[in-house]
């Protein structure tokens, strides 16, 4: 409490012209505003930053203070306000940090290693597998799962009723499932 009576004497001290009082207020009150800074969560360089705001704050609205009520707590809240206002000017721009480990440890956003080949190699899985279809049932996978061709268009296209090609559809389907559960193992 002895600090709270000194920082009070010296601002009444300020408020009544007293540049000497008013310059050791401001010396005695950097500890005490970085204090309250780093309890706001402000880090680093951003500290000094708050600092100053606050300082300039207290100079300022110095003749707003009433000096028959605490100071601390005058000087906190404007701390407290700073301390904010700078965390928020923080969080809406992106930080460049120089990580060299961090950069090192990142996983690469493109497509896994053989990738790829996998893909690859199930296209051409399934490629064998629809060319050993009889052809109704080749030409009904043909046409309207890989082209994606309507019934009628592949009707048009085949001259088979569109029962069939469905029929033939859902047989192939099944001999595609059971072909290429069969090449997985």
């Amino acid at each position: 409490m002895a600090l709270e009576g000194e920082l009070a004497a010296m601002m009444a001290a300020a408020q009544g012209g007293d540049a000497a009082a008013y310059r050791a207020l401001l010396k005695a009150c950097l500890p005490v505003v970085s204090a309250i800074a780093r309890a706001q969560g402000v880090r680093g360089e951003a500290v000094d930053d708050v600092v100053q705001d606050t300082l300039m704050t207290v100079h300022r609205a110095r003749a707003s203070y009433d000096p028959a009520r605490p100071f601390l707590p005058w000087l906190r809240a404007i701390t407290q306000r700073r301390a904010i206002d700078r965390l928020r000017r923080a969080g809406r721009r992106p930080r460049e940090v120089h990580d060299p480990l961090a950069y090192e440890a990142e996983a690469d956003p493109g497509p896994e290693p053989g990738q790829g080949l996998e893909a690859r190699d199930r296209a051409a899985a399934l490629a064998r597998a629809v060319a050993s279809l009889p052809d109704g049932q080749r030409q009904a996978v043909e046409h309207l799962g890989l082209r994606e061709l309507s019934l009628d268009e592949t009707a048009a296209l085949t001259g088979r009723s569109k029962g069939a090609l469905k029929v033939n559809l859902h047989r192939a389907l099944k001999a595609l499932r059971a072909n290429l559960m069969q090449e997985r193992r």
